[in-house]
């Protein structure tokens, strides 16, 4: 059904239907391949991590944890909120106020884990680098877990609280059936900045120049001093050349993930609202990075790879494979 003037709406039963944004059919075929395609992406790659760190024993480290919680975190952008703004594509909104509220809620919860996840990642790599003697003290199993637990708990509790009047009232800034218009009035909008991105990401970049300057200064001592080590001390480099590695790595992962948010909460910065098209771009910018960091730890974790390889494989159904240690070579 059409309107007078010739154009769709989104609800043609609805008398107050918002209206259909004009685009080619071929536009709109190859957005939708193309976007399905990298949703797709996200959630297999993302779910061979959660598989891997979750199913063998070994993997199970303090710092694998916190990747098992960024990939759940980039899991849960490919699952729920890609394929919405997939739908999204002819510009209509189909879900309803109820779920208008409720995805940009889930939104705003997996981009605050996430930034979460950033800095417990930042504070691991810190004390393996600069504190390697306490590390095994300071961040343990049990510890990691609590935190991240933490992390997702007060990313639900405090999303709850500064978008109580969104979703409690979804619908308060439609002007149409068929839209979804979701902003931050200006203070609260300032306030998420400061303590979402501004905060965290100070934290973030001086806890990783610091690993970078004692990175750098260790890898001098042991050029010059190598030949006065023995088996025990080479063993010891062997250990510190691996932590500067993983920290490497995940210092690549965090320089993607502070490139993919700034664009997003730098708007917020000029002192503009934060309105639903700002969020859109925010969840599409995640999920670049959210598709791109299983290739990092492709490229940078031999163990990743080899899991990949026992569970394309199914040797993951064998009897104990939970035992196998992905991190030997031989596999």
């Amino acid at each position: 059904m059409e309107t007078l003037n010739g154009e769709e709406l989104c609800f043609p039963q609805l008398n107050n239907s918002c209206k259909k944004q004009v685009k080619h059919h071929v536009e709109n075929t190859l957005l939708y391949i193309l976007l399905s395609c990298i949703s797709l992406i996200t959630v297999t790659f993302n779910l061979l991590v959660i598989i891997a760190v979750s199913y063998f024993r070994k993997l199970q480290t303090p710092t694998n944890l916190l990747l098992l919680s960024l990939a759940v975190s980039d899991f849960l952008v490919g699952l729920l909120l890609m394929p919405i703004q997939v739908t999204e594509i002819g510009g209509c909104w189909l879900l309803g106020s109820f779920g208008c509220g409720m995805f940009n809620y889930t939104a705003y919860i997996i981009t605050s884990a996430s930034v979460g996840n950033m800095v417990l990642i930042s504070v691991d790599r810190y004390v393996a680098i600069c504190q390697p003697l306490s590390y095994p003290m300071k961040v343990t199993r049990r510890r990691v877990q609590v935190c991240i637990c933490l992390c997702w708990g007060s990313s639900v509790f405090y999303n709850g609280i500064i978008l109580k009047d969104n979703i409690e009232y979804p619908d308060k800034h439609n002007s149409c059936y068929g839209e979804c218009v979701f902003f931050i009035e200006l203070l609260p909008g300032a306030l998420d900045v400061i303590l979402t991105f501004i905060a965290p990401i100070t934290v973030i970049i001086v806890l990783y120049i610091r690993v970078f300057v004692v990175a750098v200064s260790q890898a001098r001592a042991m050029r010059s001093h190598i030949t006065a080590f023995t088996t025990q001390g080479l063993v010891r480099l062997t250990a510190k050349k691996s932590e500067r590695k993983a920290a490497t790595a995940l210092g690549v992962v965090v320089i993607v993930f502070l490139l993919c948010f700034c664009p997003f909460f730098c708007h917020s910065l000029l002192g503009e609202n934060i309105e639903h098209d700002e969020i859109v771009f925010g969840i599409w910018l995640h999920s670049f990075s959210s598709s791109i960091n299983p290739i990092i730890y492709s490229l940078f974790y031999p163990w990743f790879r080899n899991s990949v390889k026992l569970i394309l494989t199914l040797q993951i159904l064998l009897p104990n494979s939970s035992y196998i240690n992905p991190m030997d070579k031989n596999i």
